[in-house]
């Protein structure tokens, strides 16, 4: 049973009403259901279906897209080129019943191998062939996790492929909300407490929500799935970037530094610093490589340089790993139930639940009341000087009804209470984006936190508060 995903449903099953044939690219994070959205969505029925081989090579790849077209009855040999592979599943087609014809191609960045010509072979069979068939009848789909490849290979094409695609389909990971109703499609007797405690883990991946089980409280679970000698996701760390990226060495340093730097993030210059990289261009397509592929973000201050941008791991999972897996140096199978409540952990919580807050900005937005406003958002950040101190604010709301929302996001076992040290520190917040800024809207101090704030007298510097609940909005 698909949870949630209603629209993309209806984007997929769409393509089979259309005239024309059709070209569709899936992509989004690895583990994300882009697969079983697809084959749940056409119930299994494909005209033809294959995935790549997971760094395997053209000989590799060539040899299993045989097998594919054997399973859909065609009996050949092994293809010597992308071209000849192409030509067998014209053969195919052109055997199938009538009738729309879909096909369904898995992992497509993974058959990419060096000197393949993968990308021409496809747009010589898309161009020169089944766009030109009379019956118009190809739905052609594509996915793929390495998101970086898909962006420049089929979105940013500068080749035949330039403008091709007819439908195109990024999943998200699953919301808060949507991670709430997989609990209960599964028995678990998960409170929102613990659906949100879960998610700052797990970030919404439905794999790593799969492996839950009923009947374990939430640190049994994580110990379960990430501690233990079996533990299914013990090794989920080094397959997920080794699989994504051909030479993952210098991405996980890039991911590390960030991950040890400072919690509000580092510029390129330091990163650079940090890792001993040569700044050039293949340092700037890790960069690249890791924002598409939704491990960091990179945010510049609302009016400040894009060349000033700040990078920030934003990745639930990853941000976990090195703040908790990593820190399990005595193998501890029981880990997380043993030292959940440590210091070191409630600075991972703080974290992690700011992460949650930036991936729900249309609940918020919702709790405030203006999903129907026009609103840009950003972060923003001023350095320190010997005059003032420096500010950051991670989520920026800019109004076109002339206000400005400055969000502030604490997680808290319990009531938040905003003490006079903190509400010294949201005062400077405000002060030096209000000097600063070129912002002239009205300000708004909004908290974003687990269970309110109390209601003291620091209450009335903010305008607005928003709850846990509220990020479980649709």
């Amino acid at each position: 049973m698909i949870i949630g995903r209603e629209k993309e449903q209806r984007e997929l099953l769409g393509l089979l009403e259309k005239e024309e044939s059709q070209f569709c690219a899936v992509y989004g994070r690895r583990r994300v259901g882009k697969t079983y959205l697809i084959r749940e969505t056409f119930n299994y029925q494909f005209c033809f279906q294959h995935t790549g081989v997971a760094k395997g090579t053209l000989r590799q790849q060539l040899t299993a897209f045989r097998n594919s077209l054997l399973a859909a009855g065609i009996k050949c040999a092994v293809p010597k080129t992308w071209i000849d592979a192409f030509e067998l599943l014209k053969t195919l087609i052109n055997q199938a019943p009538v009738g729309k014809k879909v096909l369904f191609i898995d992992e497509l960045p993974w058959m990419d191998t060096p000197k393949g010509n993968l990308i021409g072979a496809l747009e010589n069979f898309w161009n020169g062939w089944a766009t030109a068939r009379r019956e118009k009848d190809i739905v052609l789909i594509v996915c793929g996790s390495a998101t970086s490849w898909i962006s420049k290979k089929l979105l940013k094409d500068k080749g035949g492929l330039r403008g091709r695609l007819t439908l195109r389909i990024k999943l998200a990971p699953f919301t808060l909300r949507e991670c709430e109703l997989f609990a209960k499609s599964a028995n678990l007797a998960l409170g929102r407490k613990d659906v949100l405690e879960l998610y700052m883990i797990l970030g919404g991946i439905p794999y790593y929500w799969s492996f839950l089980k009923k009947g374990l409280s939430v640190a049994q679970n994580v110990d379960h799935l990430f501690f233990t000698e079996t533990a299914q996701l013990r090794d989920e760390f080094e397959a997920l970037y080794a699989i994504l990226f051909k030479r993952p060495e210098n991405y996980l340093k890039v991911i590390g530094s960030l991950s040890n730097g400072r919690k509000s993030g580092m510029t390129r210059e330091e990163i650079l610093q940090s890792c001993k990289l040569t700044d050039g261009g293949t340092f700037s397509t890790i960069l690249e490589d890791l924002e598409e592929c939704g491990f960091i973000r990179r945010f510049a201050s609302a009016d400040t340089a894009e060349t000033n941008a700040m990078y920030q791991l934003i990745d639930n999972y990853t941000l976990f790993y090195y703040l908790c897996i990593k820190k399990n140096a005595f193998s501890d199978e029981h880990y997380w139930s043993n030292t959940f409540t440590s210091a070191s952990h409630n600075t991972w919580k703080g974290q992690a639940f700011e992460r949650v807050c930036l991936q729900h900005i249309p609940q918020i937005k919702t709790a405030l009341g203006i999903s129907g406003v026009q609103t840009n958002v950003c972060s923003w950040f001023a350095r320190g000087t010997t005059e003032r101190r420096g500010a950051q604010i991670d989520l920026v709301i800019q109004r076109a009804d002339s206000f400005t929302d400055l969000c502030e996001m604490k997680h808290s076992d319990n009531v938040f209470t905003i003490d006079n040290d903190y509400a010294k520190d949201l005062q400077n917040k405000q002060s030096a984006y209000q000097e600063l800024s070129k912002d002239r809207r009205t300000l708004h101090l909004v908290m974003v936190t687990t269970n309110g704030v109390t209601h003291n007298s620091n209450y009335n510097i903010i305008q607005n508060e928003i709850t846990m609940d509220d990020l479980f909005a649709i």
